[in-house]
């Protein structure tokens, strides 16, 4: 008597297949993993909306206003907040609406330009500190030193008197100073990554140094750059701000809001809203890109599961 054999499972299809492997899902790539932790951060989401809305303002502001930018009418001069002026006028009757616009333009320009200079500076002098090491690590971290231990405000005082005179002079100010942070970053980042396997395989391979830095270091330091850029964005409004209403920022016919801040320092008895609504613009700006280079910071990090 022979024994009958149990038929064996028949699978289906190449779907009843792929669910039996637990292959039916495609794996998210690491984009997509971060967007999602990116979205999920509700501080990254009222950051976005904040700074999306206040940049739109700002370059669409001042069409939707019946006012020029240098109109002026005395028998409306100081006049507080009010359907026709909803930020009020200054003293020589300008519609404050209007130039709280437009100084928020360049405030956001020079922002977003430092941020840019002072991190693409840093990246480069991090990286070759870091894969090159000797000497070259003993220089760069001594020139780091000594800008670390020079007072920031001084220094932006001294220059800014020289050089302050137009948004974009005052942006390679604040960036030749403060790129000392991107620069650490990017050095101890590298350091760690140049002895890993796939650095050490491009080198096998015959890769140079500028090769190895720039498509293979680099691009791993996506995420740590991003999030430096908004920091140092947030940094360069607060430094603007700073050296402006010193009176040694953007002279006119430019304006920033820091600038509108030093022009009616004297009047925040009589009219205060002229200081406290570029005051309060500085703020929620700040406070945006803070809210976003947290929320990125969490989102990339892989280890990170914020909500």
């Amino acid at each position: 008597m022979t024994d009958k054999i149990a038929p064996s499972p028949v699978v289906a299809d190449a779907a009843d297949l792929n669910e039996l492997l637990g292959l039916a899902d495609k794996p998210e790539s690491l984009g997509r993993q971060a967007w999602n932790r990116f979205r999920r951060h509700k501080l990254a989401i009222v950051g976005s909306a904040m700074l999306l809305f206040l940049v739109a303002s700002f370059w669409i502001g001042e069409f939707l206003s019946p006012y020029e930018i240098g109109e002026t009418n005395v028998i409306d001069r100081k006049q507080g907040p009010s359907l026709s002026h909803p930020f009020g006028t200054d003293a020589l009757g300008r519609d404050y609406f209007v130039r709280a616009m437009y100084g928020g333009q360049f405030s956001i320009r020079i922002a977003l330009l430092t941020a840019v200079l002072a991190t693409t500076l840093g990246t480069l002098v991090g990286a070759v500190s870091g894969y090159f090491a000797g000497w070259v690590d003993a220089v760069s971290n001594f020139v780091i030193n000594v800008l670390l231990s020079v007072p920031l405000i001084l220094v932006l005082i001294i220059f800014g008197r020289e050089y302050g005179a137009s948004p974009t002079a005052i942006a390679f100010l604040i960036a030749a100073i403060s790129w000392t942070r991107a620069g650490r970053l990017v050095r101890a980042q590298v350091l760690q990554l140049k002895e890993s396997e796939f650095v050490q395989a491009a080198r096998a391979a015959g890769a140079g140094p500028g090769r190895i830095i720039f498509r293979h270091l680099l691009p791993n330091l996506v995420g740590t750059l991003l999030v430096e850029i908004t920091l140092l964005a947030g940094t360069a409004i607060i430094l603007e701000s700073t050296l402006s209403f010193l009176g040694l920022g953007v002279q006119a016919p430019a304006t920033t809001l820091g600038t509108l801040i030093d022009e009616s320092a004297g009047n925040i008895d009589t009219a205060p809203w002229e200081v406290l609504i570029p005051g309060a613009i500085v703020t929620l700006i700040i406070l945006s890109f803070n809210f976003i280079g947290d929320a990125l910071r969490d989102a990339l990090d892989p280890k990170s599961d914020s909500e």
